[in-house]
């Protein structure tokens, strides 16, 4: 096993408690359609193929790394009904099929245009299609951001680095979530907070 093997099992192992949660909540059934936003290495598209199983899903993630990871995961466990592409949701253009249901885990916080992102998502969701997201609440409610800030801090007199990444905080706050999603054209919109 390779580290990169190594790596893929630690990171689904960390957050197979979050998994359990979203797949109790996808309500996924056989012929879906599936769009996975951010899928990384494709851990949850794979999931949601399985329960599509007379359906398909579809993986989107920017990195072309991370997509090749999926394609070839997804290969080893014989998972047939599953296709990533390399796309940034903020302007990618999807075929012409429309989704019945589309996921994310830990992968919308980091649109730079939120609105465009979750605008064209919108577009690509059938009517009465559903968006099921996990996103990170806020800094201080998550144990492992709040070790790594303490860790990371600057000692006295020494300069402070100015954030060089996206916020992976940026849609904590539910009042933000839902103006953004109401801007984007989504209705309904529930959140429920999760603790693992």
């Amino acid at each position: 096993m390779g580290d990169r093997d190594s790596e893929d099992l630690v990171y689904d192992a960390e957050l197979r408690l979050h998994n359990d949660v979203l797949r109790r909540a996808y309500e996924i059934g056989p012929e879906d359609r599936v769009l996975d936003i951010g899928c990384g290495a494709g851990q949850t598209t794979r999931d949601a193929a399985r329960l599509a199983s007379d359906g398909w899903a579809l993986g989107v993630d920017i990195s072309k790394e991370m997509i090749e990871r999926a394609r070839s995961l997804a290969e080893a466990e014989g998972v047939r009904n599953v296709t990533f592409e390399c796309a940034d949701v903020e302007i990618h253009r999807f075929s012409t099929e429309r989704f019945d249901l589309a996921i994310s885990r830990f992968g919308t916080m980091f649109f730079r245009d939120p609105i465009a992102a979750f605008s064209n998502i919108a577009q690509w969701v059938r009517p009465a299609g559903r968006l099921l997201m996990m996103v990170w609440q806020g800094h201080e409610r998550n144990e492992w951001s709040v070790s790594i800030e303490r860790a990371l801090a600057p000692t006295v007199g020494s300069p402070v680095p100015a954030p060089t990444a996206p916020d992976p905080f940026s849609l904590a706050d539910p009042a933000t979530v839902q103006r953004i999603l109401n801007t984007a054209g989504f209705t309904h919109i529930t959140f429920a907070d999760v603790h693992e």
